[in-house]
């Protein structure tokens, strides 16, 4: 009975953790200055969503950050990079760097997406591909699964043609 104990605990360990490394759950231990800064302009990505080198760069250029200037103060900068670097994907579909570390550029993203029309991505309610939440309803919690899908308002038929993949 031990044996099996033992078993199903370590089983449980080994999914947990695989889940973990996914990139598409946020992590439990989110930094508070995480929320109030990074996530007060843009979905609060999951830190497995890109590789650390990527979040290096992001972290070090904040004076530019996508032509924005999001400085932060050095503690807090230190803060997130390391959380950061800590929870950054490790796993095979997120070790690329990609273009201008970018997750929307990123092999991963533009697979997942490669059936929604470009129009989708500048329409009113969506704004960009950057904008998780038109879509996803659990992307402001780091869950993206395709079961919890919506259509954007205003979508005309011919877009959402790209949720039927």
């Amino acid at each position: 009975m031990k044996t099996l104990f033992t078993a199903l605990a370590l089983t449980l360990v080994g999914v947990t953790t695989a889940h973990a490394d996914s990139g598409a759950m946020m992590p439990r231990n989110v930094p508070q200055a995480y929320t109030q800064e990074c996530a007060a302009c843009h979905t609060a990505y999951p830190p497995g969503m890109l590789p650390a080198r990527s979040w290096q760069r992001v972290m070090n250029g904040l004076d530019k950050h996508y032509g924005t200037d999001a400085s932060l103060d050095a503690a807090t900068v230190t803060q997130l990079s390391q959380w950061l670097q800590t929870n950054s994907g490790t796993y095979k579909r997120v070790n690329e760097e990609p273009p201008q570390d970018r997750i929307t550029r990123s092999a991963w993203f533009e697979r997942k997406h490669r059936n929604i029309d470009a129009a989708v991505w500048k329409h009113a309610s969506v704004k960009s591909a950057a904008n998780c939440a038109a879509c996803h309803t659990g992307a402001n919690q780091g869950q993206f699964d395709d079961d919890n899908l919506r259509f954007p308002p205003g979508l005309d038929t011919r877009l959402r043609r790209g949720w039927n993949d």
